[in-house]
């Protein structure tokens, strides 16, 4: 493997303090840093070729000094050696998963909390942010968008009822035949200082729990092998829901109450909001040539939002189902089609208002007829 610059002035200065080929624990390399000025090494601890053991590094020889021998111990106090460590070796840790920065969406349009999450993040602070609001309104996205501007590795986590202490910090698992403990997400993302994002936080039970410790930005003992896990630099939590984990009055999600205790490790909630007409007409110009179309969907949405709010109707029409209706308009090329396939999800009383809504709102197109109710007493065959 061929190295950078930086990589070989840390390489180096490693060296100095600790000779040729030497095993780095996370302290060590830190102190190398410290020392040297060096950028810290995310290479040597990512990539599995360099990983020795748990938490510790090996540093590749480039060859600039001699290695000092090492002496072999005696058969006998070598079988000895390997007894003991048979006997009192912990569980290697495995962490062979790539660094994860999101892609960049090139026509992502920033709205709302963007910039103050963007400058949250980019201050490398801890400070856990709940992020609440309605579903398809781009709460996920604007995170994953904020570490893709940022270039910042994002590891998100989906919550479910099911979701227990293991998935969240891992445990050990049977690789060949041979017990090994792999991290969770939540200790990857603490040990790389990457931010973690828990999705739909509100669908979680009180297994959650297990993380309070850490939502305090304190490090976290794993009692399963022993090890003392530090958060990282720049090591944060964003938390996603549809609720403000009070549970949903009106049913529409399942999501559970979750405990004061937890919720009150967040410092601040963002309520997020759908975009403005504005935005949304960005965020969907660059899927619809068609500017008419684009101006009467957006029309449309915000009509069905103000009765959803005053009661009026049941559902809603988020921008990702907007989005949805643009990709289907690029396949078909049909208004009516695409708006009629989108809103099919919902129950047959609540599309036929839609359709019919829209049909007011767009004077190029008609709603759809019904299909008529045969009058003659003949059998229909199926």
């Amino acid at each position: 493997m061929s190295f950078n610059k930086n990589q070989m002035a840390f390489i180096k200065a490693a060296e100095n303090i600790f000779g040729v080929g030497s095993i780095l624990t996370r302290d060590n390399i830190q102190h190398v840093v410290d020392e040297s000025g060096a950028p810290f090494p995310y290479w040597l601890v990512t990539k599995s070729e360099f990983r020795y053991d748990r938490g510790r590094y090996q540093l590749p020889d480039i060859g600039s000094k001699p290695k000092v021998k090492e002496v072999q111990p005696e058969p006998e106090a070598e079988m000895a050696l390997a007894a003991q460590v048979l006997t009192f070796k912990q569980p290697k840790l495995i962490d062979d998963s790539d660094v994860s920065i999101p892609s960049k969406y090139p026509d992502y349009v920033p709205f709302g909390f963007f910039k103050d999450m963007r400058n949250i993040i980019k201050s490398s602070q801890f400070y856990p942010i709940f992020v609440t609001g309605l579903s398809g309104n781009g709460k996920t996205l604007m995170v994953e968008q904020v570490c893709a501007d940022l270039k910042r590795e994002c590891i998100r986590v989906n919550i479910s009822i099911e979701t227990d202490e293991s998935d969240l910090l891992g445990g050990p698992t049977l690789v060949n035949g041979n017990i090994v403990n792999r991290d969770g997400p939540v200790i990857t993302a603490m040990k790389r200082g990457a931010v973690l994002l828990i999705d739909e936080v509100d669908r979680g039970s009180n297994k959650l729990m297990c993380l309070q410790g850490i939502l305090e930005g304190k490090p976290y003992y794993n009692k399963k092998n022993g090890e003392m896990v530090y958060p990282a630099d720049g090591f944060n939590i964003v938390a996603t829901a549809n609720t403000k984990g009070r549970g949903s009055e009106e049913g529409r999600y399942l999501s559970q109450i979750l405990d004061d205790a937890f919720l009150e490790r967040f410092p601040i909630t963002v309520e997020q909001e759908y975009p403005d007409a504005k935005t949304e007409k960005k965020i969907l110009t660059p899927l619809i040539e068609d500017k008419d179309f684009v101006e009467n969907l957006v029309q449309w949405a915000d009509v069905v939002r103000q009765s959803f709010d005053q009661g009026a109707v049941d559902e809603i029409i988020s921008t990702r189902r907007l989005v949805h209706i643009a990709k289907a308009f690029k396949i078909f090329g049909d208004r009516m089609k695409a708006i009629e396939l989108c809103v099919s999800r919902f129950d047959a009383e609540t599309k036929t208002a839609f359709l019919d809504l829209y049909s007011k709102v767009d004077a190029k197109v008609e709603a759809p007829t019904q299909n008529a109710v045969p009058t003659t007493t003949e059998e229909v065959p199926f």
